[in-house]
């Protein structure tokens, strides 16, 4: 097989490996199905996810809770950095809130691949309303383990 041929099938199985991880992750991650957080796009190293915003999601001042708009980015952040079907738990999260929804909104969060080495990964996570406001800005830092989480050949 020559080099060209090996990228592709390597993609291919990248790309194969990310729609088993997308069905293990939305089976799977109870709190973000409690919160109705779905899955839209993964692949490796990146993920598109969204939320709609409920009215027990507010603080007291009516605005979407920081723990919501942290928890959506956080559910993009796992499905990004564990894509490649190899466990990957956070190190570091830092969060900038740049702004806020009400209940109804729709909020979408991507999560995108800066640079992975061995062992480590960073990701740059936003955090936007339909309208493409920029909610927050966040930065994620992923610890990779040697542990593939797909149970078996057939879940890959």
């Amino acid at each position: 097989m020559d080099e060209r041929a090996q990228d592709e099938h390597a993609h291919a199985e990248d790309q194969h490996t990310a729609q088993a991880v997308a069905r293990f992750m939305s089976e799977h991650d109870q709190f973000a199905r409690h919160l109705g957080i779905e899955l839209l796009e993964l692949r490796p190293g990146y993920s598109r996810v969204r939320l709609s915003l409920e009215p027990y999601m507010v603080n007291g001042l009516g605005l979407a809770h920081g723990a919501v708009i942290f928890a959506v980015a956080d559910f993009a952040f796992a499905a990004a950095c564990n894509s490649y079907g190899t466990v990957a738990v956070a190190l570091s999260m830092d969060v900038h809130f740049l702004s806020s929804s009400r209940p109804g909104a729709v909020l979408f969060s991507e999560a995108q691949e800066i640079r992975c080495g061995r062992r480590t990964a960073l990701y740059r996570l936003t955090v936007k309303d339909e309208q493409e406001n920029l909610i927050a800005d966040l930065h994620g830092m992923a610890y990779r383990k040697d542990t593939r989480f797909l149970e078996n050949k057939n879940d890959v």
